[in-house]
């Protein structure tokens, strides 16, 4: 089981709820292609890899500023407790992020992150309009142990991309049991 720890966020596991059978879900929400929702199950309880991208793949998040305003955006959604925030990675075009849905359903957590960030980001005077493409790609986690290795996978992203040869140069990650490249 994880142990505590992060970078940059204050959040610790107290207690993560167990992974049961799947169930059907009734959330249909508008997306952009509808094969993103084909086999889509939303749980409260389960946990979740989630990617967002941004509208025409902009590259918004190479700025610190914009950067920043996102994870304020997900710290707030595991603060306001519509879910726990385990693992994520803002990339310059898009976010990756490993949550346990504590509320709601996921494409209502998805929607309120994306449509709260975009105002925050249009507020800094950074873009107009959209800022994510419309719909997002989730992945269920089926099995508990597989929470290290996708946060493992995901806090890596900036490597394999080549913006960084060691993710302690990377300031825009966070992970509950990850805290430096040395726990990889």
């Amino acid at each position: 089981m994880p142990k505590a720890g992060g970078v940059g966020n204050s959040y610790w596991i107290t207690s993560l709820a167990p992974i049961s059978a799947p169930a059907a879900s009734g959330d249909a929400a508008a997306m952009a292609s509808p094969r993103l929702l084909k086999g889509r199950i939303s749980r409260v309880g389960d946990f979740y890899v989630v990617t967002t991208v941004t509208e025409r793949r902009r590259e918004l998040f190479r700025s610190g500023k914009l950067a920043d305003v996102v994870v304020g955006e997900l710290q707030l959604c595991a603060e306001e407790g519509a879910l726990i925030s385990l693992a994520w990675v803002v990339m310059p075009d898009h976010l990756h992020w490993l949550l346990q849905l504590q509320q709601s359903s996921l494409s209502r957590c998805m929607q309120a992150f994306k449509s709260r960030s975009a105002r925050a980001i249009n507020a800094v005077g950074a873009s107009q309009g959209s800022v994510w493409q419309p719909g997002f790609y989730d992945h269920r986690l089926r099995d508990e142990r597989d929470l290290d290795r996708q946060a493992r996978y995901l806090i890596a992203n900036p490597i394999r991309s080549g913006l960084v040869s060691d993710i302690d140069a990377y300031p825009y990650w966070g992970c509950r049991w990850i805290s430096r490249a040395a726990d990889l």
